[in-house]
């Protein structure tokens, strides 16, 4: 499944580049991140409790970062596992433009289940995937313009 958006985060791209690499940013950006631990440089490790429809887990898993061009793009990926739930993993294309008014943040995000959460079908993790991938962007924009602009009105 793929999925794409674009938003418009009021700051400047240096600031959403670097909320883009920051653990506690991307932790409080995560639906139902309870721990996101590392760096940009050796990855990332998070838990992830979620419910699908009807299925409930607790996910583990790794997520990496390559084709770095800072402060413009890279690539994320990720893998997790819910035990009996089954898997998901994804990746992500993320492009930050300058724009009038701030940073226009582009994703085109593709994303597999399997085990469990494969047989809800496909209309039930696409809408999932949908919003969480929604949730996770305006949390994220909202998260980075908070920021922003609290530093900016201490000057």
């Amino acid at each position: 499944m793929e999925l794409t958006g674009t938003r418009i985060i009021g700051a400047p791209r240096e600031t959403v580049w670097n909320a883009l690499n920051d653990a506690e940013t991307l932790k409080a950006s995560i639906p139902g991140c309870d721990e996101l631990t590392g760096s940009p440089e050796e990855g990332f490790e998070a838990v992830v409790k979620q419910k699908v429809g009807p299925v409930r887990a607790t996910f583990k898993g790794k997520v990496a970062l390559s084709d770095i061009n800072a402060p413009e793009s890279y690539h994320i990926a990720g893998e997790g596992t819910g035990g009996v739930a089954g898997f998901a993993k994804g990746g992500a294309d993320v492009r930050l433009t300058e724009v009038e008014g701030g940073t226009e943040l582009t994703y085109v995000v593709d994303a597999k289940v399997g085990g469990k959460l494969a047989q809800l079908g496909g209309r039930v993790i696409d809408s999932f995937a949908k919003k969480m991938a929604d949730q996770f962007f305006v949390n994220f924009q909202e998260h980075v313009e908070a920021s922003s602009n609290s530093e900016s009105g201490e000057s």
